[in-house]
């Protein structure tokens, strides 16, 4: 089915839902922390969505192990996947989720300088130059805030956030420069498969405890990681790209940081300070430019 020109309401409505469930999912990885060791909390959840997305895939006659040459792309991205969410997870010990969001969601100002350098066609335009300064003013803003909290555990959380959007930006732009990828459900399997095998054989490697405190409340946070946020929702992600322009989709994302923002506020009573309040508007301006020309199809985290 080709994209329509533009989204109808019930397209938009969707689109908030969908960043709403990613802000929250921010939030889920902070409550985990508090009853689950980081990597085997992130394998459990790629392990999980992995194996819905093969049920999912099989009652649809979805192909998702044909042999059509792309092993070594979805190696590639595996492990990219993998280092992600190894500093995702391990980030969220050390700092809050209002401040991780934040920082997670630089990925796509790495995208598009990325874009810029490697791929032709793809360069920076004034709207988007403006929208990177706003985040790099966004973010330098939240790390000069982050000096002023009474430990500095927060700012070694906010370098491995930072990591994890480097990784995640990374990844989109192997997406984007593979000349012939394989179908979107494809991709997400080599992510989340792959993830799965790493995580977790890393967690035993280091000896993880694993879960320490398997509370409803941290049994809840890992299963809407798992089935709401990296099944449900990146599911319907793609099914949305498939009806819809990209490029006016993206634009919705910048709506994630900031529904993550009320969320660590509401839910885990995360200080928000002034200068992070003007940090975020300042990277939610700067998504906003740089992907309302964007027509990458990014996997969500």
């Amino acid at each position: 089915m080709s994209p329509r020109s533009g989204l109808d309401p019930v397209a938009a409505l969707l689109l908030l839902v969908l960043c709403a469930i990613w802000g929250g999912g921010q939030v889920a990885i902070k409550i985990g922390t508090g009853g689950v060791s980081p990597l085997v909390q992130a394998g459990i959840r790629s392990a999980g969505a992995a194996g819905l997305l093969w049920a999912w895939s099989a009652l649809r006659g979805v192909p998702l192990l044909s042999r059509d040459g792309s092993f070594g792309y979805g190696a590639l991205i595996a492990v990219l996947f993998t280092g992600e969410f190894v500093c995702i997870y391990s980030g969220f010990q050390f700092t809050t989720a209002a401040r991780g969001v934040l920082f997670i969601y630089a990925a796509p100002f790495v995208v598009a300088l990325g874009a810029h350098v490697f791929l032709p066609g793809e360069r920076l335009t004034g709207p988007k130059l403006f929208g990177l300064g706003c985040a790099f003013a966004g973010l330098a803003l939240a790390f000069a805030d982050g000096l002023r909290l009474p430990t500095r555990r927060e700012l070694g959380g906010d370098v491995l956030e930072l990591g994890g959007a480097l990784l995640w930006g990374a990844t989109t732009l192997v997406i984007k420069a593979t000349p012939r990828p394989p179908s979107p459900h494809k991709t997400l399997f080599y992510q989340l498969a792959g993830s799965a095998v790493g995580l977790l054989a890393l967690a035993a490697l280091v000896a993880e405890p694993g879960f320490t405190d398997p509370s409803p409340k941290v049994v809840a946070a890992v299963a809407y990681q798992t089935v709401i946020v990296a099944f449900a929702s990146y599911l319907a992600w793609f099914w949305l790209l498939t009806r819809y322009p990209a490029s006016h989709m993206a634009a919705f994302t910048f709506w994630t940081p900031l529904f993550g923002l009320v969320f660590a506020w509401l839910l885990l009573g995360d200080p928000i300070t002034p200068a992070l309040v003007v940090a975020m508007g300042l990277v939610a301006l700067g998504l906003y430019l740089i992907n309302r020309v964007a027509t990458a199809r990014p996997t969500p985290v």
